[in-house]
């Protein structure tokens, strides 16, 4: 998957954050329809192409029919109400079971689980950390790895994603 654009990059003027804010407004009442909750909207450039992908979550999960219902369901939305000026391609996933964590209720509804924590740069000569959720405060996240409780700062943490263990 691309990288989250943030909101300073601009197309055509447009701040890329109103066109994820407006499509994610757009698609809440489209997904609760359907006993769907929207995980995330990002609008990214790869390889030449924007993508506008939207996804999709419920707590039984996603089989590929949510996807193609929420799809069809919200492509007359995203039709009519055109927030985005040029042309992409749509796409609906399922946020997975490696999904990567944003928002604070995201983190709170995880502590104690597994994640991997990225950093931007080295923190103990490594920037990436196998861990347990210990604790998130206002962007700060604390990781339990190896039985050490470790805090990074918002300012050090590029992505958190839970992490399935078998």
């Amino acid at each position: 998957m691309g990288e989250r654009v943030h909101s300073r990059t601009t197309v055509r003027g447009v701040f890329l954050n109103r066109i994820t804010e407006t499509v994610t407004a757009l698609a809440i009442p489209v997904a609760e329809k359907l006993g769907l909750k929207i995980w995330d909207v990002e609008f990214v450039k790869e390889g030449g192409e924007r993508y506008l992908r939207v996804y999709i979550d419920k707590a039984s999960g996603v089989g590929i029919d949510d996807c193609e219902s929420f799809s069809r369901a919200f492509d007359k939305v995203l039709d009519d109400a055109d927030p985005i000026d040029e042309s992409y391609i749509f796409e609906v996933s399922s946020a997975g079971l490696e999904r990567r964590l944003y928002r604070p209720s995201d983190f709170e509804a995880y502590v104690g689980s597994p994640i991997t924590l990225k950093t931007f740069s080295p923190k103990n000569g490594k920037k990436e950390f196998l861990g347990n959720l210990k604790a998130y405060a206002d962007g700060d996240v604390t990781v339990e790895v190896d039985g050490e409780e470790l805090l990074f700062t918002k300012k050090e943490v590029a992505s958190v994603r839970l992490r399935v263990e078998f």
